[in-house]
């Protein structure tokens, strides 16, 4: 089957953090069709895992669903130049007031490919120590910082305490990358 073809694409509305943009497109039959994009530039979340298995969460207000989300700590690529560990643990100290010895990719991800191209890295930051926290922004002025067990996710989604998909991405795979790491240690041989 021939591939679905951009034919070309305009900007059609641009705001602080993103563009709208219209794609002419031709499918696999060669018919023409339209599609708007939200185009992002890219956006970083961390979790913060302390040593006893809690995580560092901050609970902000989110106005496109008008409710105070708790998640782990997220920001938009939005420095030139910056890479994305930086960008990770420039969002750490701001939101969470910690610095992290390790800070690992665990993945990337597109949040919502179906109207736009944000891509998501999630991190794991362990080795975690409280420095100065800079909060930017109107939300971030009245957010809190909460902590929960990686024990407790699966309640914690189940009842709806938890709702955004990085965080609840970005729980999942530090608690299975932890059982990873775990099950190599034991499997190694003593010395």
């Amino acid at each position: 089957m021939p591939p679905f073809r951009r034919v070309s694409e305009e900007e059609v509305f641009r705001a602080w953090l993103f563009t709208v943009d219209r794609f002419h497109l031709v499918d696999p039959n060669d018919e023409p069709f339209e599609r708007f994009v939200v185009r992002h530039p890219g956006a970083v979340t961390v979790v913060p895992l302390h040593d006893d298995g809690r995580v560092s969460l901050v609970r902000q207000y989110r106005a496109a669903v008008d409710a105070m989300v708790l998640e782990i700590p997220a920001g938009t690529c939005d420095v030139v130049g910056e890479s994305l560990e930086a960008a990770a643990r420039r969002e750490l100290a701001e939101e969470a007031g910690l610095e992290a010895t390790t800070m690992e990719a665990l993945i990337g991800t597109w949040n919502t490919p179906g109207i736009s191209d944000q891509h998501t890295t999630i991190f794991l930051a362990r080795g975690l120590t409280p420095c100065r926290s800079e909060p930017v922004g109107i939300e971030e002025r009245f957010m809190t910082v909460e902590t929960v067990h990686l024990d407790d996710v699966d309640t914690l989604v189940a009842d709806g305490t938890l709702k955004d998909e990085t965080t609840v991405l970005g729980l999942y795979l530090a608690r299975a990358h932890l059982a990873r790491v775990d099950s190599r240690h034991d499997q190694a041989p003593a010395s």
